[in-house]
Parts: C-alpha cells; structure tokens; sequence
C-alpha cells in the first residue's frame, strides 16, 4: 500500500513539475492544459474503430457523397491555412530549417506559429472522421494497423507538441505534412465525385512517396539535431527518430504492397494469360494441320 502511494504522489510531482515547463503561450487553450480531454478523444476513437464495423455489419453502407467532398474540400483548406501560416511567419523570423530552438516571445510572428502549431494539433482530431467515413461506408480494408496508428497517436503526440514546444523546430514537420495533406484532401475530394474524375486520378501513389520521403526527411533532421546538440528538448528528437522509423517501416509496406508486389502480380497474371492462350493456339493449329494433313492423304 505505501509503494502505491508513494508511486502515486511521484507521479503527482511529475505531472506538476511539467505543467511548470510547459510552454506559458499556450496555456489555457482549448484541449492543452490537460492530457484528458486528448486521452478521451482517443480511447473514444479507438471504442469506435472496434465497435463501428460489428454494428455496421448487417447495415447497408452509405454513400456519403455529400459529407466526402466538401469534408475533403474544407480540410485540403485548412492544412492550406496551417502551411501558410507557417512558411510567412518562419519566413519572417528566419527560421532555420536544420535546427532552431524553441523561442518564448510573444511577439506577433512567433504567436502566429504557435497559434497554427494548435490548429494543426486540432486538425488531427478532425481527421478521426477519415476513419468515421470508411466505417459508414463499410471500407474495413482501409481499417488498417496503419490507419489507426497513425490518427491515434498524431493527436496525443501534438497535444505534447502544442503544449510544450509549439515553436522552434516543431515548425517544419507540421508545414511539410500540412502541404502533403493538401494534395491528399484534394485527392480524396475529387476521387468522392465518381468515376469521371476518378479514372484521371493516376497520381495516387505519389502521395505514399511523398510521404515516405517526409518521415525520412523528419528521421535525418532528428539524427543531426541529437548528433550536433541543437537547442532542441533531447528527449523530443530522440522520440521523433523511434517515430518516423515506426512510419518509414509501416508506409514503406504499404507500397510495396500496394504498388510493386500489385504490379508483379498482375504481370504474372498477365503472362500466365499470354501463355495459355499461345497453348490454346497451339492446340488449334496443330489440330487444323493434323485434319488438313489427314484429308489430303
């Protein structure tokens, strides 16, 4: 019982001591002050991925036309925002893109990075409704390990993010992945209006590249800020390596699946086709010549 406690009223001081070093900017914000609203978010995100497709099993799927486009129109704009935001406002405090600490000032600049630093951190929980829109209409293939690891804990990891480290080199992986992610709202708004614009659609796998080289981007910029001693909290590089390891793993077979072992199979189907049909011509012939041989002697 005393261990209890005791673990207890340590793990109390902790939280206190780093409620004391969080990043005084933010405080007070909608969702940071505490880790319980983000948690509850997520364990009620996760509830939903289990539960949803066992209720939807014997439902008809809906179609969704009219929430897909403009969801997907209005979050291509909002990460548009957030990219723009901070591209202007490092621009303007000439940020480094290799290794910039993290600053406290308040001054018009530095709050205007902070503020879209939140608005990425809260585009996360809206993007739950990629998952939300796949279960509704009975996708579960997209239901994948790497779908819901990836919403799940983007979220919880840029609650630490805005709460802690809202400026500074946090900057660059929330502007990159903003411009990815208005490539790819775009896509899924214009592949939501149906087979005409679907069919002209051929750039899909480009945004798995696109993605892949970020994380292996974010991968060597944290390597370089452990390897220099950047400014930078440690621990937060160090987490960012573990991270963007666990994606360049997670996305890069989902490419290979997806695109070069699809590719090779089809090729493989394609001549097992060639192949018997060169057979059956074979067949043929050689039974046409063998009639045609008989009937002359």
């Amino acid at each position: 019982m005393n261990f209890l406690i005791d673990t207890f009223n340590r793990f109390s001081d902790f939280y206190v001591w780093t409620n004391k070093i969080s990043d005084s900017r933010t405080r007070g914000w909608l969702l940071v002050d505490t880790p319980w609203p983000t948690l509850m978010y997520t364990a009620v995100y996760l509830a939903i991925v289990w539960l949803g497709p066992k209720l939807m099993r014997d439902r008809k799927p809906f179609a969704l036309t009219w929430a897909l486009i403009p969801y997907n129109f209005a979050m291509a704009g909002l990460n548009a925002f957030i990219a723009f935001e901070l591209f202007i406002a490092s621009t303007r405090l000439s940020y480094s893109y290799v290794c910039q600490p993290v600053g406290k000032s308040a001054s018009i600049d530095e709050m205007r990075i902070t503020r879209a630093v939140w608005w990425y951190y809260f585009s996360k929980l809206i993007e739950f409704c990629d998952t939300f829109f796949f279960i509704l209409r009975k996708k579960n293939n997209q239901l994948t390990f790497l779908h819901v690891y990836h919403h799940s804990t983007m979220f919880s990891l840029w609650w630490i993010g805005v709460k802690w480290v809202p400026s500074g080199s946090t900057f660059l992986p929330a502007m990159v992945n903003s411009c990815i992610h208005v490539v790819m709202y775009t896509y899924y708004a214009l592949a939501a209006m149906g087979p005409r614009i679907a069919k002209y659609l051929w750039w899909k796998k480009y945004l798995t590249i696109m993605q892949l080289i970020q994380f292996t981007t974010a991968l060597v910029m944290g390597i370089n800020g452990i390897r220099t001693g950047c400014d930078f909290p440690l621990w937060m590089q160090y987490a960012l390596v573990i991270y963007m390891m666990s994606f360049i793993v997670l996305f890069g077979n989902f490419y290979v699946q997806a695109y070069i072992d699809r590719h090779l199979n089809q090729g493989k189907k394609k001549a097992a086709v060639q192949n018997g049909c060169a057979k059956k011509n074979g067949l043929v012939n050689g039974g046409l010549h063998h009639s045609v041989a008989k009937k002359h002697l």
